[in-house]
């Protein structure tokens, strides 16, 4: 006879985090171009600065803590 079909059920309850996260890398990369030069070198510097913003946020909290 043949096997039983099994269902998996998988809920994902991460997009809204998904979305904050989307939101917060807009505003970074609009921060980060308008404060370049606008030259395509400065443009894609910035849209790579959006990625990782918050080590910057997090390297200069803890510089203004002396740690």
């Amino acid at each position: 006879m043949a096997e039983r079909e099994r269902r998996v059920s998988v809920v994902e309850r991460n997009g809204v985090w998904g979305f904050f996260f989307l939101l917060a890398y807009i505003g970074a990369a609009i921060y980060f171009i308008s404060h370049s030069d606008g030259t395509f070198g400065a443009v894609v510097l910035g849209l790579l600065q959006a990625i990782v913003w918050p080590v910057y946020l997090i390297y200069h909290a803890l510089g203004s803590l002396g740690v």
